[in-house]
């Protein structure tokens, strides 16, 4: 069984300090950790810095990919001319990184665009790729990206451009689930999508450091797989520790993943 951590909007720059060594300190327990974006506020090297140094205290192969906070906002020239420069600079220049492990298989696409900053998008060349390479993957097919492929109507933000095309291909290809963050709010559970009708997981986790709580807590998810079982807990700050707060559990149905329990 592999244990895989997830974490986004680090927020490097609206970050709690006082968080990080309890953050820190349940990543050790991960076999895999991932993270979706936003390791900074404003892309500054001062905040990658601080980013890097995080990263740096994970001892489990770690997946990185951007989000719209790490490429420069008050800067026009530099957000379409050379975006990912301090990201490539001190995370990594590997814009679609992959790990795998015996009974699962991590792969991460970047779906920040400088013209669509806030909103993200996905271009069919990525489409294209993904749906040649999730064939060929091991174990549960698991997909990280900065912005939500779906999100409920109580979000106030655009849908990432190109999302519900990608979905539907993306789920035909076999893709078990999709790990996201962006909006701060914690969601876990099949959805299907609207070309394919095959139930992928989508989890978006919250923050995980950042004071941008947005009415919840600071999170972050631990998926464990077990044969055609996925077990989802969501750990949330409380008294600067992280504890379990709740529990989903998902088997693998004719129809795709489909929701075990009536909780969360």
């Amino acid at each position: 069984m592999t244990t895989l951590y997830h974490i986004s909007d680090l927020h490097f720059g609206r970050d709690r300090p006082e968080l990080i060594p309890p953050l820190l300190e349940e990543l050790q327990k991960a076999d895999i950790v991932s993270v979706s974006g936003d390791l900074t506020q404003r892309a500054r090297s001062a905040q990658f810095l601080a980013a890097r140094t995080f990263l740096d205290g994970i001892t489990a192969p770690t997946l990185v990919v951007p989000g719209n906070h790490d490429i420069p906002l008050h800067n026009p020239l530099r957000r379409f001319l050379t975006p990912y420069r301090n990201y490539k600079r001190y995370i990594t220049r590997d814009m679609t990184p992959e790990i795998s492990a015996p009974d699962m298989t991590v792969t991460g696409i970047n779906t920040v665009a400088p013209w669509y900053w806030q909103r993200g998008s996905i271009s069919s060349s990525q489409v294209s790729r993904l749906c040649r390479r999730i064939p060929q993957m091991q174990g549960l097919k698991i997909l990280v990206a900065h912005h939500p492929f779906d999100q409920d109507d109580s979000s106030d933000k655009a849908r990432m451009k190109g999302a519900t095309k990608a979905m539907g291909k993306l789920a035909h290809a076999g893709l078990d689930m999709v790990l996201t963050g962006h909006l701060h709010r914690w969601r876990s559970e099949p959805f299907a999508a609207r070309h394919g009708g095959r139930q992928v997981i989508h989890i978006h986790v919250g923050t995980g450091l950042s004071t941008r709580l947005r009415n919840e807590q600071n999170d972050f998810a631990i998926i464990r797989t077990e044969g055609d079982q996925v077990e989802i807990t969501r750990m949330t700050e409380d008294g600067g520790k992280f504890n379990p707060a709740l529990t989903r559990v998902f088997r693998r149905s004719e129809r795709g993943w489909q929701s075990a329990d009536q909780s969360g």
